[in-house]
Formats: structure tokens, sequence, C-alpha cells
């Protein structure tokens, strides 16, 4: 009969949360069902051992290497963006409700303008993630958000209106920003460099990238690696809102 103490089950708790934790991180993104496979590797390892199947053990320990390689290597962006949280702090804490509402509500009018007047536009929100690499390749700012401001940066007219802008808490700091552009193969090809720059970078932080079309001023949000198009002012208020909230 197999004898457990306190450590065995401490270890099966740790181990058990680390698996869910894991699991919570990657449900979702392109990344679940390679690690599904790692997961069923994982256990014919445990299979293979607990019956001592020496064949077994010798294959499934040339896979779960070759595994972790590949993974590591298709999925760096996914595992960079999993340290980075590890480390974080909230950033988001000193805004308050009031402050939440009226980003959201200065960011939604302004693309509303930009979008009736085809004014092309890229606004990443800073949430928990640092955005500081990022801020250093534009033009540094401190101003409070503001639609006017907004429209005006974006002015075919200005020259801070290419590249993008971002905000912090309730400010924007920089203007004229580089985002990193992603290289996911499944894209339309009717996506413009803006939209590639919003998804690449909600790809490797958790900000909120907003971007306006300027060939069809259709309003478009990323966050996550995913991408919600054609979205209505309202609709963008209220998810920016959400989200800032969360």
């Amino acid at each position: 009969m197999i004898a457990f103490n306190w450590l065995d089950i401490l270890d099966i708790l740790v181990v058990s949360s680390l698996f869910f934790f894991i699991i919570r991180f990657f449900t979702g993104t392109r990344a679940v069902h390679m690690l599904t496979g790692l997961l069923i590797i994982a256990f014919l390892t445990i299979l293979s051992n607990v019956l001592d199947l020496v064949a077994m053990k010798w294959i499934v320990r040339g896979l779960g290497d070759l595994w972790i390689v590949i993974f590591v290597i298709v999925f760096q962006p996914e595992i960079r963006r999993a340290l980075i949280n590890l480390g974080k702090t909230s950033r988001l804490a000193y805004l308050f409700q009031e402050d939440i509402e009226k980003v959201s509500m200065e960011v939604g009018e302004a693309t509303g303008v930009l979008s009736d007047k085809r004014m092309g536009a890229l606004i990443a929100i800073e949430r928990n993630v640092p955005l500081e690499s990022y801020i250093r390749t534009g033009i540094k700012m401190e101003a409070i958000v503001s639609s006017d401001l907004l429209v005006s940066i974006f002015s075919i007219y200005s020259p801070l209106h290419d590249g993008a802008v971002i905000i912090q808490g309730e400010q924007i700091v920089a203007a004229k920003s580089i985002l990193p552009l992603t290289d996911h193969p499944d894209l339309s090809p009717s996506l413009g460099t803006r939209h590639r720059a919003a998804i690449g970078l909600t790809e490797e932080t958790d900000a909120i990238c907003i971007v306006v079309s300027e060939e069809t001023g259709k309003i478009s949000l990323a966050v996550g690696g995913d991408f919600f198009g054609d979205l209505a002012v309202e609709e963008l208020q209220a998810r920016i809102k959400d989200m800032l909230k969360a």
C-alpha cells in the first residue's frame, strides 16, 4: 500500500496549481494545442516510469526534448509575455473610476472624429505591463488625455501623426512611437501596418490598442493578440472601460 505524508500532498497541490495557471494563461491562444501535446508526453513519461516500460521511456524522452525546443522557438512572444507578467505590479491601481471614465470617453470621442475624417490613428493604452521600451522610441509628452489633442496629433499636418500614441494612466506620454509588427500567418492581407503593429504589441504585452483605418475610417481594437474590427464608438468606449477596470 502506498503511504502519503503531508509533503506528498503539498507536492501534488503545487504541481496541480502550476498546471492550472499554465493552462489558464495559454487558453485561447495558438499555443494551447502544442501545450496539450506536452501534457500528453508528460503523462506518458509518468506512465512509463511507473510501469518501467523501457522502450516507451526512450521514445517519450526524445519526443519531450524536441517538443520543448519547438515550443520555445515558435511561441517565444507568449512565453516572454508570461515572464513579464510574473513580475508585474498593477500600474492601474492609482486610476480612479472617474479617470477610467475620462480616458475611455476621450479616446472614444477622438476615434469617432478621426473615423469621420478618415484620418489614420494608432493608440496604445498601457495596463499592467510597462511600455517604457516603446515610449523611448517616440517623442515624449506629458499631457492629460483629451480628444482634441489626440485628433490634432493624428492630423495629416502634424509631424507626430505617424506611429503610435501611448497613454499611461490619464496621460499621453509619447507620440510617434514605433510598435512591433505581428508575424501571425493567418491575418488578412488587407490589414495595414497600423493594424499589424496593434496586434504585435498586444501579443507581447497586455496593452489595449485602438486603430482607425485611413482607407475605410473603421475603428478596430486589439487586445491579447486578438483583433476586433468595425466597432462603433460606444462599443469601443465600453470595452476600454471594462478592460481598464479588470
